[in-house]
């Protein structure tokens, strides 16, 4: 036990040693980064200005790309020090802040694609009542209690996790303080810990997708019965890049956490853990942005192409 007090610091081995390659992943990932922000913080500056886009589906657009901003920030700035330096040290308490920090907006990011399921669900099957089924005393409520869970999530998670002795080694195979890789080296049974991580993740994914699958159950239903081609184009458009962006989150998500222990491996699980920790967060602005009609549109009137037509249709007629 005096050894396992002793572990006040950890090192990120990483993907590699070699120097060239890591001066190339720095620039590889500090293009990510830079565009991962150019991207939510541009779709939240987007949805603020633009009052057509002033309803609750752009509002939960909105956080959804304030938490993977926040997410992506979590992890990438300290990996591409990392990538810089040949100490990759993190201290104890960084590598439980940056764990609880990225368990808590992965989490609440679930919360937030059911409850944007919900929204378009109420939209389209309710349009007439969507105004009071998704006022303010209920989105805003959904909103918190994103937030909420993700904090019980991490907090639970990364007390379980650093109550374990650290003793046999404090190198973690990893870019930054995840959960697998930190159980691999402690030197205490963590099978309650596996336990535990499998169970809470599948009981708020599962959750989280059957409130997804149910909504666009009842959103295909009434594409069914909908006659206006034209009414089918603008529920597709609408709910389109959600669909793509729960299938590409989830998807990731549950291929990292929810398998047997035995079958992890480090070093491809660290290649999945950047895809859904960093290039999602990139991802997102994209899929939302590009199958979205509403923003593409609000994207034009930003960029002032509307304004110069109506000069161009302006002169031409005088």
């Amino acid at each position: 036990m005096k050894n396992a007090t002793e572990v006040t610091t950890f090192v990120l081995k990483g993907y590699t040693d070699n120097r060239e390659l890591q001066i190339i992943l720095f620039f590889l990932f500090l293009a990510i980064y830079l565009f991962t922000l150019m991207g939510n913080l541009g779709l939240i500056v987007l949805v603020i200005g633009d009052s057509r886009l002033h309803n609750p589906m752009y509002y939960f657009l909105c956080v959804l790309s304030s938490v993977d901003a926040c997410f992506s920030s979590v992890i990438t700035p300290n990996m591409l020090e990392d990538f810089l330096s040949r100490n990759k040290v993190i201290s104890l308490l960084g590598c439980a802040t940056q764990m609880f920090l990225a368990v808590t907006f992965g989490t609440t990011e679930c919360f937030l694609l059911a409850a944007m399921a919900y929204d378009r669900y109420v939209a389209i099957c309710n349009p007439l009542l969507y105004s009071v089924s998704m006022s303010p005393r209920v989105y805003v409520p959904l909103i918190i209690a994103s937030y909420i869970g993700g904090i019980l999530n991490a907090s639970v998670h990364t007390v379980a996790t650093f109550r374990l002795p650290f003793c046999a080694s404090n190198e973690i195979r990893h870019v930054f303080c995840d959960i697998p890789p930190l159980l691999a080296i402690a030197c205490s049974d963590t099978h309650i810990n596996q336990l535990l991580l499998f169970y809470l993740v599948v009981t708020i994914e599962m959750v989280t997708i059957l409130i997804v699958l149910i909504s666009y159950g009842f959103i295909l239903l009434a594409i069914l019965r909908m006659h206006s081609v034209e009414g089918r184009r603008k529920v597709f458009s609408t709910c389109g890049s959600h669909l793509t962006g729960v299938s590409v989150f989830y998807g990731a998500s549950l291929f990292m956490y929810v398998r047997p222990s035995s079958s992890y491996a480090l070093d491809h699980d660290m290649i999945v853990s950047t895809f859904y920790t960093i290039v999602i967060p990139m991802l997102n602005p994209l899929i939302y942005s590009l199958r979205n009609k509403d923003v593409k549109e609000a994207m034009k009137r930003a960029f002032g192409k509307n304004g110069y037509m109506n000069k161009v249709h302006f002169l031409s007629n005088h």
